[in-house]
């Protein structure tokens, strides 16, 4: 099973890293990617239950595939270029260390509060269950307007790694 990751610029090391890690070993590119969460600050310390953690300790893959969200947003009327995404094998992660977390809609862009039902355990069948895009996820990108900022996978089901992994470990697509 294929997961996927938006390539990441500017990559200093030879793993990717979650963002509490990057604070102590690459402060600058630490407040470029913290940057992705103004006005949503309290998710960077939102508690992920089944690896007892926080939010910033995870890298986030998903088993969907960026490519028809993509191609949703861009029937919103943008033009929006080929972009780059890494791809990992799901078996390279230590499935003791991952878990799917299910990602509810945000009614009126308010943040339901985490259920610990949403988080799954991290096996082929989890994912294979929920690698297509949601439909109302589509039908949001469709529908996006203008002004409002493309966050793909706002709600698109994530898996959630406590680790780090090795850039060796990942291929590329663009979609």
């Amino acid at each position: 099973m294929t997961l996927y990751h938006r390539a990441v610029r500017d990559v200093r090391g030879d793993h990717l890293l979650p963002l509490s890690t990057l604070r102590e070993r690459h402060p600058d590119v630490y407040a470029r990617e913290a940057a992705k969460y103004v006005g949503r600050e309290a998710l960077m310390g939102e508690r992920v239950g089944r690896l007892d953690c926080r939010w910033t300790d995870v890298l986030f893959f998903s088993p969907v595939n960026p490519g028809p969200l993509l191609d949703a947003a861009r029937q919103s009327g943008r033009a929006i270029p080929p972009v780059r995404f890494w791809t990992l094998d799901a078996s390279h992660l230590d499935p003791a260390r991952a878990c799917l977390r299910l990602v509810r809609p945000w009614p009126g862009g308010v943040k339901p509060a985490p259920d610990p039902a949403d988080e799954l355990p991290f096996t082929p069948h989890t994912l294979r269950e929920h690698s297509a895009a949601p439909e109302a996820t589509l039908a949001r990108l469709r529908a996006l307007p203008e002004e409002a900022p493309l966050i793909l996978w706002m709600d698109v089901p994530h898996v959630l790694y406590r680790g780090e992994v090795p850039l060796s470990a990942l291929g590329e697509a663009r979609c």
